[in-house]
């Protein structure tokens, strides 16, 4: 009997390791299979054109200071310590003499100062600088510096493209802070793999969104960002197959190819990637804001049911014309939900270079 339960577990023990290892192999083999598919005809001018939403998580390099504020001191009076010494859009990477990466560094370091004198190191555009200043006592063992701050961003938006090397791009404009306003100095993103729950319709004077739903865990990650620039986002794809599963590479059309008429957009709005067609109506081959170099408009009856034309999340849909990639969906006119700003796809990839 005991011979028998040995056995027993053993064979148990087997099969398992074969089944995993078998799992393993599987989804190896399929990626390995997927990026052969990619690189086969696909030379530098050429991608897989995207559509599909993805979640964003960024973290910013040193911590991004939004204002000052007031603070009552142990006295009972009032002061506000940083005033005209720190600006917003400065990002805080030292304290004393303690390096700050994110906000929860800052908030401990901030803990045990036994002090009021300090010195904040803070960059300010592309400058170092040293600010001494002194933080307020609010009790016995709790000092405080009136800074309000930030390290991180979220948001929803779509994929434009992939190449054959596994690196993608998306947006077509940068993620900025919605209190300071500047672009984000990104330390490090992950891209996470979303599903759109909900569509606001866009109407005159009030933009549309989608709502999507994003769990921030390791088996949604979708692959790292690296560059967060005013021409999109960009990094690599880890997990093709998940997102790009059923697209075929297309050509990418240089900026003087592109022409005012017929073309599409592709995005996610009904749970599948479709194409749906708009109108380029102007172009700035050289506009000063990359992002804003093309004019198109919603023409497509189903589209304008589902969203009233472009709304938050549809950055960074394709704009495809003639079988080519001449670009990506950028900005909605508020005033107008059924128009809106591309950007040419050079211009994103010569950002992503």
């Amino acid at each position: 009997m005991r011979r028998y339960w040995y056995r027993r577990i053993l064979i148990m023990i087997v099969v398992f390791s074969v089944s995993v290892g078998g799992g393993y192999y599987l989804i190896h083999e399929k990626k390995s299979a997927f990026q052969q598919e990619v690189s086969a005809g696909t030379s530098d001018s050429m991608v897989i054109p995207g559509g599909m939403p993805i979640g964003i998580y960024m973290e910013t390099k040193g911590v991004l200071v939004l204002g000052t504020d007031k603070i009552e001191a142990e006295d009972g009076l009032k002061y506000e310590p940083a005033a005209h010494l720190v600006k917003e859009g400065d990002y805080i990477v030292g304290l004393d003499q303690e390096e700050i990466q994110n906000k929860s560094e800052l908030i401990e370091t901030i803990r045990n100062l036994e002090d009021e004198d300090v010195i904040l190191k803070v960059r300010r555009k592309d400058q170092l600088i040293d600010i001494r200043m002194k933080a307020v006592r609010c009790s016995s063992n709790e000092y405080k510096l009136g800074i309000w701050v930030r390290d991180n961003a979220q948001g929803l938006g779509t994929i434009t493209y992939l190449k054959a090397d596994s690196s993608f791009g998306a947006l077509g404009h940068g993620i900025h802070d919605v209190d300071t306003g500047g672009l984000l100095d990104m330390d490090k993103g992950v891209l996470y793999a979303t599903s759109i729950r909900d569509i606001q319709k866009g109407e005159n004077g009030v933009p549309g969104g989608m709502e999507g739903i994003i769990v921030y865990n390791n088996y949604n990650v979708l692959g790292s960002i690296t560059k967060n620039t005013d021409e999109g986002i960009f990094g690599t794809m880890d997990r093709m197959d998940t997102v790009f599963y059923d697209a075929d590479p297309v050509e990418v059309a240089q900026r003087e190819e592109v022409r005012e008429g017929d073309a599409v957009i592709r995005c996610t709005v009904d749970g599948s990637v479709k194409e749906y067609e708009i109108e380029i109506t102007g172009m700035n081959l050289y506009a000063g804001e990359a992002n804003k170099a093309l004019e198109i408009q919603v023409t497509d009856e189903e589209l304008l049911r589902l969203t009233g034309g472009i709304v938050q999340g549809m950055s960074g849909s394709p704009i495809l014309q003639d079988g080519k990639l001449v670009g990506a969906v950028t900005h909605v006119f508020v005033n107008d939900p059924t128009r809106g700003y591309g950007i040419f796809i050079e211009n994103m990839l010569d950002a992503a270079a």
